[in-house]
């Protein structure tokens, strides 16, 4: 029989309020377990006294005669001083799940596409506005000239439609 001092959790939804106690492993989280050695309350202050009370007499007596505690439950007592600290080693901490990096590979393509989208409407929008600066120097010119040589006023704005039709 493989036992475990581990949490089993007790209050109402949204509320959660843990019992340390020493059960089966078998058994499940919230079920028959042999002892209650204390209480943990999440909603507490992490300094508070409250947060989380051990019988530390029966404790050391369940793991003395062979009792695993859990992660959480060897937190707890490396905290109050019980049991050594241990070195944890987990190298995959600071790395992105699957999805995250999927979701990083496609906005970067979309900023990629971003980026060059601009780059080549930017070209056409500039001779667009050019050509309209043309567009109107060419009759302003061509009104200008149209005064003193009336007779010469077709044939510029012959030579400024050609020059649209070019560029």
């Amino acid at each position: 029989m493989a036992m475990k001092i581990r949490l089993a959790r007790g209050g109402s939804k949204k509320r959660p309020h843990y019992s340390i106690v020493a059960a089966d492993s078998r058994m499940a989280r919230d079920g028959r377990f042999i002892e209650k050695l204390g209480t943990y309350n999440p909603l507490l202050a992490k300094d508070s006294e409250d947060r989380v009370k051990m019988n530390m007499e029966r404790v050391e007596y369940w793991l003395g005669v062979g009792a695993q505690p859990t992660d959480r439950i060897a937190r707890m007592l490396e905290a109050a001083g019980h049991r050594a600290k241990t070195e944890r080693n987990n190298p995959q901490r600071a790395e992105p799940g699957k999805k995250a990096v999927e979701r990083a590979q496609e906005k970067a393509d979309k900023a990629a596409a971003a980026a060059e989208a601009p780059a080549v409407e930017e070209a056409p929008a500039e001779e667009a506005q050019v050509e309209e600066v043309a567009a109107e120097e060419a009759p302003v010119e061509a009104a200008a000239e149209e005064a003193p040589a009336a007779e010469e006023a077709p044939a510029e704005e012959a030579a400024a439609d050609d020059a649209e039709k070019s560029e």
